[in-house]
């Protein structure tokens, strides 16, 4: 026991050095060896995926489906382009409707149906009422001279604002036609011509009007009740009527003390191409980005 305690105490003893650097070689022979440890220190930089891939830094071209998704971008474009154009021929519109209103009236042309290309046009009429075929449109609200309209609907109970307006066949003087005129607006509780003598008159007039075209049935407008339309269908007024398919609105100046009040012709027109320009320009622009940065650039969010 002494002699091998002897033997222990004299051998030499390695510096700790050297021996931590003789174990880390010997622990990367081993991994360089080793097939596994081999794949995953040696591993490539795989990026897949549906719309391009990139494998070991090299880049494919783009798929036939990032291509496709590059039309949603152009498409949102070109309806921005259309919309553009759609706001530019609007605003013309209304300028010309404005002027066709502010021109001189003409008489009423003896062919009828020059009248379809003549709508906004100021004529003058003379002739007479055929007030027991009088017809009413409704609910409509009021349109002030200033051009201000009051709300009038089905579920309004303001007679102040809620009304309709009185669609009356007028007999031409001189001439064998009737054409349908109308008349203007009056509140809900006169609706009953009883409640509007004063107005009923049967004499020769001489009319100032505007010109106006039929309308097609809107979607989800129920049929009319009788003598009560919802909007102008002109074959089913002039067969009730047997007036000639001409429809006038009477102009402020030749409403009838106690009767309706003309000049009830709306010139407004709605102009949302602003708004939809707006939207579908920034969608292109958001969506050209969402494009570059993934398909070229390969990005993730």
């Amino acid at each position: 026991m002494l002699r091998l305690c002897g033997q222990l105490l004299t051998r030499p003893v390695k510096p700790l050095a050297t021996v931590a650097f003789k174990t880390h070689v010997n622990y990367l022979q081993i991994i360089h060896k080793s097939p596994q440890k081999r794949y995953f220190s040696q591993r490539p930089n795989y990026n897949t995926g549906g719309l391009g891939v990139s494998i070991a830094g090299k880049e494919e071209k783009v798929t036939p489906l990032g291509w496709f998704l590059l039309l949603i971008p152009i498409t949102t474009f070109g309806l921005g382009v259309w919309q553009t154009k759609r706001k530019v021929w609007k605003e013309q519109l209304i300028k010309d409707i404005e002027t066709l209103t502010k021109m001189a009236p003409v008489d009423l042309p003896d062919d009828l149906d020059t009248l379809k290309n003549m709508e906004y046009r100021a004529v003058k009429v003379k002739g007479h009422f055929i007030h027991e075929k009088e017809l009413v449109m409704g609910p409509r609200g009021f349109i002030r001279p200033d051009g201000a309209e009051t709300q009038g609907g089905l579920f309004s109970q303001r007679d102040g604002g809620n009304g309709y307006w009185i669609i009356t066949p007028f007999k031409l003087n001189d001439r064998d036609d009737t054409i349908l005129i109308n008349r203007g607006w009056i509140p809900r509780k006169n609706l009953n011509p009883e409640t509007r003598q004063a107005g009923q008159i049967t004499k020769e007039i001489e009319l100032t009007c505007v010109v106006r075209k039929g309308e097609q049935r809107p979607q989800f407008t129920p049929d009319h009740k009788g003598d009560m339309f919802l909007y102008r269908d002109l074959p089913k007024m002039c067969a009730v009527t047997g007036a000639q398919p001409v429809f006038l609105d009477a102009s402020y100046q030749s409403s009838v003390p106690g009767g309706p009040i003309g000049g009830q012709t709306r010139i407004t027109l709605r102009n949302d191409h602003l708004s939809y320009l707006i939207t579908w320009y920034s969608l292109s622009l958001a969506t050209a980005f969402l494009w570059y940065r993934t398909i070229l650039k390969r990005k993730p969010f």
